[in-house]
């Protein structure tokens, strides 16, 4: 399954681990150098943001440690009004996101204790207080900004105006971009390998009724990967980029509930809610996929064949051909059209383009039909498909007619800052601030010092 996942401070910091582990750093007293209402920012968070650019790849030789002092201010603004807004991030959500985070580390450097030396805590109990600390106010200032932005709109009106006060000589261009379209065979899975399927979810599902753990049912049948290491732990609600059957089986359960076993284009899954919280769900699910033979896997193979072959000959045009045979259920009604999955737009720019599809379409003259590819996803599995590349568009300065949807989205997105300065202004000005002596020197984007 696709989800979408914010870096955090433990996963950022993974690479930095493995390259610096053996240099510890200098020992230097410790001390707060702001306080933004309930919270204080100590030196350390700021060397603390270092390696996490560092961790990144950026040059950090250029950014000031004003400018990250500057980046921890709002960030605890956001985390202190997130608390006054009641918004609130469970200790369990906490503990199980960190659990993740730990292992991967761990799985890094090779032991728990090496990961403790590095950041120089005492014990295990040590070391997860600090990050417990960390991650709470990191989700804390995500749905703080998400809140603050989530009901920012804009009319066609607002991206005519916001385009046309953008002077000439800074329109943006946009780079060369290309419309795809293709047709998917997938090979087909027997009745029967269904049937033992739902018949394993089924007797998962008595064993938990009878008093076994989902978690452990999870981490040891689940084929969902993004979740095995939490027990198929997963909080939704209706926005959340989950598909379509999954989301409805989850909101027509009732807590503590265990659905039968139902299918999605992942395969089948049993779903058990742990908590329903106003439009959110947390719940627990297992996926397993049923598995196709070599010989289901020759067959597809033959049929896209057979497809591209009756395209060729002008026997039928490839947007038909799509419609009547691809298994793609998300691009055959539109004759195999993909969507940028970014714009939601029916074309791609070269350069942000996925580097598998960019090679499988580089080569591509316009209207040319690719030989079978044979490729494969998570979840899914192995499947033919072929691949045509539909019209072009050359590099080109921005035309509001022609680029309508990136232009609104640069409106939206200018609109949104705005929000956010206003919001932080007015913040600034009713919050407990404080900044310490070495500090006060700094040049400030936002009005920190109240001055």
């Amino acid at each position: 399954m696709k989800f979408i996942t914010r870096n955090t401070p433990l996963a950022l910091l993974l690479m930095a681990m493995t390259s610096v582990f053996a240099q510890a750093p200098k020992e230097k007293v410790d001390g707060v150098v702001g306080v933004v209402g309930d919270f204080v920012i100590l030196d350390s968070d700021i060397d603390l943001e270092y390696i996490q650019l560092k961790a990144r790849g950026v040059d950090t030789n250029q950014i000031t440690r004003c400018e990250l002092f500057g980046k921890q201010l709002e960030d605890k603004l956001y985390a202190h009004q997130a608390i006054q807004d009641s918004i609130i991030v469970t200790d369990a959500e906490v503990n199980s996101f960190m659990d993740q985070q730990i292992d991967a580390m761990v799985e890094q450097v090779g032991s728990l204790d090496k990961v403790i030396a590095f950041y120089r805590k005492k014990n295990v109990d040590d070391f997860r207080s600090y990050f417990f600390d960390i991650i709470k106010n990191n989700k804390l200032t995500e749905q703080m900004q998400k809140k603050i932005i989530d009901g920012v709109e804009i009319t066609p009106e607002e991206v005519r105006n916001f385009f046309k006060e953008i002077p000439q000589d800074e329109i943006p261009t946009f780079g060369a971009e290309v419309e795809v379209a293709q047709i998917v065979v997938k090979p087909v899975v027997s009745e029967e390998e269904k049937q033992k399927v739902v018949d394993k979810l089924r007797q998962i599902r008595q064993e938990v009724i009878d008093g076994s753990s989902f978690f452990s049912k999870a981490v040891l049948f689940s084929e969902d990967e993004a979740s095995i290491g939490n027990g198929g732990f997963y909080k939704i609600n209706r926005k959340t980029q989950f598909v379509k059957e999954f989301k409805d089986v989850a909101f027509s359960l009732d807590e503590g509930e265990i659905s039968e076993p139902f299918e999605t284009i992942y395969g089948f899954h049993i779903i058990m809610v742990e908590k329903i919280k106003g439009q959110e769900v947390e719940l627990r699910h297992i996926l397993i996929s049923p598995k196709y033979t070599n010989e289901a896997l020759k067959e597809a193979k033959e049929k896209i064949e057979l497809i591209r072959s009756k395209i060729m000959n002008n026997e039928i045009s490839f947007s038909e051909a799509a419609k009547a045979s691809s298994d793609e259920k998300e691009t055959k009604n539109n004759g195999g059209v993909l969507l940028n999955p970014r714009t939601l737009e029916p074309r791609f720019e070269l350069t942000k383009m996925d580097p598998v599809l960019y090679g499988q379409i580089s080569s591509l003259k316009d209207n040319e039909i690719s030989q079978p590819i044979l490729s494969e996803e998570k979840g899914i599995g192995k499947f033919y498909k072929i691949i045509t590349v539909n019209n072009r568009m050359e590099e080109h300065k921005a035309d509001f007619a022609q680029d309508y949807l990136k232009i609104k989205e640069l409106a939206l997105r200018d609109k949104q800052i705005k929000t956010i300065g206003k919001w932080t202004e007015e913040k600034i000005a009713e919050t407990y601030i404080k900044i310490s002596q070495d500090y006060k020197q700094c040049e400030f984007t936002n009005n920190w010092l109240k001055k």
